[in-house]
């Protein structure tokens, strides 16, 4: 059985579906891969520094200027989800409960109207006053060049972990995949902790989860997963979605 045709039956025999997706789900929406040749880190220095939490509290304003420039947040809101975002929604729409443990912080899964989306690195779409708390959307942060709270005038905090923060829900990620039926790595090299250690925390303690990566390229846990498929994430989803919907 080819390896497409065996996750389409997999899909199809399982009531819960954790999907766990990377920077490769968002590339086929024009968003370049934060590591890939065209991301932050070819093109930067010192990223980890300029983007951690340190940075963010010693300089708030610089932070900001270099924040926006390298995330290209005036375009941040003009990127749509693509096949495969819309995948994982039409999956709830079949009667599947799917919850979507993502490193992306690009919010389009949420756009793409999936109802259960953990995102564990944050997101780019709110930024949040760490005085008072109260939260603005993207289009507030960009109309000023550093974005002050209108209540209390505290500059905002972007609602993303940044390097040397905690990732707050990632105890909630490893239960809702050991509580599946079947597992979904999409478009993720798997090099990033603690989100990587996922699929070894679900084989550890529900073997029984089976469990599946799609990635355009090889990645050093391959082993860890029933079936790897190696391809696009937009042209793997629709065969897998032609076939379900054939049904």
């Amino acid at each position: 059985m080819k390896e497409r045709d065996k996750l389409a039956q997999w899909i199809r025999g399982a009531d819960t579906i954790a999907v766990l997706t990377g920077a490769g789900m968002s590339t086929e929406s024009g968003i370049p891969d934060f590591r890939g040749e065209n991301g932050i880190y070819a093109h930067e220095a010192n990223v980890e520094h300029y983007l951690s939490e340190y940075y963010f509290e010693k300089d708030p304003v610089d932070f900001w200027h270099r924040f926006k420039r390298l995330f290209s947040l005036k375009l941040m809101g003009g990127f749509a989800p693509n096949e495969g975002h819309r995948f994982l929604r039409w999956l709830e729409d079949v009667g599947k409960t799917v919850t979507i443990l993502t490193q992306n912080v690009d919010g389009l899964h949420v756009k793409a109207g999936s109802t259960h989306v953990i995102e564990l690195h944050g997101t780019l779409q709110t930024s949040t006053c760490p005085s008072c708390g109260k939260t603005y959307d993207l289009a507030f942060v960009n109309r000023v060049d550093v974005p002050r709270c209108g209540e209390c005038g505290t500059i905002l905090k972007p609602d993303v972990v940044l390097f040397g923060g905690f990732v707050p829900r990632i105890e909630e990620a490893f239960a809702r995949a050991a509580e599946s039926d079947l597992l979904v790595a999409m478009g993720t090299s798997l090099e990033v902790a603690p989100v990587n250690q996922i699929p070894l925390y679900v084989a550890a303690e529900s073997p029984a989860t089976r469990k599946v990566l799609i990635n355009k390229t090889a990645t050093r846990m391959d082993g860890m997963f029933d079936l790897v498929i190696y391809g696009g994430i937009g042209e793997t989803v629709a065969s897998i979605w032609r076939q379900l919907e054939q049904e």
